[in-house]
């Protein structure tokens, strides 16, 4: 484990491999699971001023669902707030390419110049995921193995990426690049 500036980072950020496979997988992450996205407080407030942008990305089955439970909801188990899913389990702001391949609807927003917003930071940082433990002040970057990333796993293998370097974008986005830069010195290092 490695801390910086009050951040836990767990080993296997470091150790495990990852490469998204969309070509294999489809983006089955985002189609699949029992939560939304999980979202900010002012991610919330985001989705709330670019929705009008992004709402012509999204699919009108989606647009149904947040107009029937809102942009976000609160997933009580979890104490979360997520964006809201269909009844297939897919995220109420998923779309697909001509691949059959799902696209964040957001991010195609962005991707048009829409708005400065691209996507949920759990959505940009998976496979890792932050907890926050408020009590203690901290948070903690650990990596989700999910078996619908197999195909990550494999390619990130044969291309020797680890989690971290393919989430630096992403990681520097919600630290800083200080804070990814200590990161590479870590590994470099072996010092995690």
């Amino acid at each position: 484990m490695l801390i910086i500036d009050e951040v836990l980072i767990s080993e296997a950020v470091f150790t495990e491999h990852f490469i998204c496979n969309l070509g294999k997988c489809k983006g089955v992450c985002c189609i699949e699971g029992d939560y939304g996205a999980p979202l900010e407080d002012a991610e919330r407030q985001t989705l709330e001023r670019i929705y009008e942008d992004i709402k012509p990305f999204l699919r009108p089955e989606g647009q149904a669902v947040l107009a029937e439970q809102g942009l976000y909801v609160l997933y009580k188990d979890e104490q979360v707030y997520g964006t809201p899913l269909l009844e297939d389990g897919a995220c109420a702001y998923l779309t697909f390419d001509e691949q059959g391949i799902a696209l964040c609807g957001i991010e195609l927003a962005w991707k048009a110049g829409l708005t400065d917003f691209r996507k949920p930071i759990s959505c940009h940082l998976y496979p890792i995921r932050i907890k926050r433990n408020e009590s203690r002040n901290f948070e903690a970057i650990n990596y989700e193995e999910w078996d619908i990333c197999s195909d990550a796993c494999s390619l990130g293998k044969e291309l020797k990426m680890p989690v971290f370097r393919f989430l630096k974008e992403a990681l520097v986005r919600k630290y800083g690049q200080a804070f990814y830069e200590q990161m590479e010195e870590a590994y470099r290092s072996g010092n995690f």
